[in-house]
């Protein structure tokens, strides 16, 4: 992505460091997490909003501004060459699911996620990222976040982030995983300095084939409004139902979502319990689902609504010294799931 390295000062400053950008501008501030420090700033109304954080930096990175989608694709750079798996789309910045204007709220992964070239370029880019971190000694697992331009069709790269990630549940227990061996399995062996011989071109083009990619999606919950609860009630880890009337019950406990069996059903992975305390970004749990999460604009469906106000309908819980008798009804405004 253009982009410039720099302090800044105030907005004047933001300006002049960013001249060639534009006036549409992302600033990032160093080690955010998922969003927390990624700012939108088109206006000096915007800045003000973050300045003391953005400021307070003794570098910033300032990108152009693109209508962009994201995307994720997990590897492994191996002894044999570069692992690299399909390409996955990103679930960012849902008010229902994070606080965070730019924050990754969930994972979707389909056959036929964007278009077969910028598929086969994803591929291709990150299989060179892959050779090259070999060749500077790195071994093992890694993931690109990916910019793609909707305007042109450019990609850009977003972050590596050299190991395991929120993604990677999605990635190696996918069908294209599961018939050959999971992409983590790779990294262990490169870890553990076991021999083997592996037709690494071969992999990768089935991997790539439309028909071993099955369709899953999850969103990671987060805690969006700006109170502070206690959770006095929590949603048991395992397989939930849902009715018609869009309310759900508590099916089996299962440790695995491949045993989702059907559209009406979902994982969900309890992370806040009774006793916890909710505040603003605090991740809740994960839930995860077959099928499509987003529509081909990239907006929840209505099926993903549903089941999320249905998680937040279990959770209860009350505000730091609350005496009242009975649980209260968690409020938690938007979330972030991944």
């Amino acid at each position: 992505m253009p982009y410039v390295l720099s302090p800044v000062k105030n907005y004047a400053h933001l300006n002049k460091v960013s001249a060639k950008l534009g006036n549409d501008l992302v600033v990032q501030t160093p080690f955010g997490d998922s969003g927390h420090t990624t700012f939108f700033i088109k206006t000096e109304a915007d800045y003000k909003k973050y300045a003391k954080e953005i400021e307070a930096e003794k570098e910033c990175k300032v990108m152009k501004r693109i209508n962009c989608r994201g995307a994720a694709m997990e590897a492994c750079v191996t002894r044999n060459g570069t692992i690299v798996a399909p390409l996955m789309t990103e679930l960012v910045g849902f008010k229902e699911l994070t606080p965070y204007k730019g924050g990754w709220c969930g994972n979707e992964i389909y056959a036929d996620a964007f278009t077969p070239s910028i598929r086969a370029k994803a591929r291709k880019y990150a299989q060179l990222f892959g050779d090259q971190l070999r060749k500077e000694g790195y071994k093992g697992y890694f993931e690109l976040d990916f910019l793609i331009d909707q305007d042109n069709g450019a990609i850009y790269l977003g972050e590596l982030n050299p190991r395991i990630t929120g993604a990677s549940s999605i990635t190696n227990h996918a069908v294209f995983a599961m018939s050959d061996a999971p992409l983590h399995l790779f990294h262990i062996m490169e870890w553990m300095g076991q021999p083997y011989e592996l037709n690494v071109n071969a992999l990768n083009r089935r991997w790539a084939r439309e028909e071993n990619i099955d369709s899953w999606g999850q969103m990671v919950i987060k805690h969006t409004d700006d109170n502070i609860r206690r959770v006095t009630e929590a949603p048991r880890s395992g397989i939930w139902r849902m009715r018609p009337d869009g309310s759900i019950y508590f099916w089996r406990m299962d440790t695995h979502r491949r045993y989702v069996e059907n559209d009406n059903e979902a994982f969900f992975l309890r992370i806040t319990r009774v006793g916890d305390w909710l505040y603003e970004g605090a991740d809740i749990g994960i839930l995860v689902m077959r099928g499509r999460m987003m529509t081909d604009e990239f907006q929840l469906l209505e099926r993903s609504k549903k089941w999320l106000n249905a998680i937040k309908a279990q959770y209860k819980s009350t505000a730091p010294g609350d005496q009242r008798k009975g649980p209260q009804a968690l409020e938690i405004g938007g979330f972030k799931m991944m």
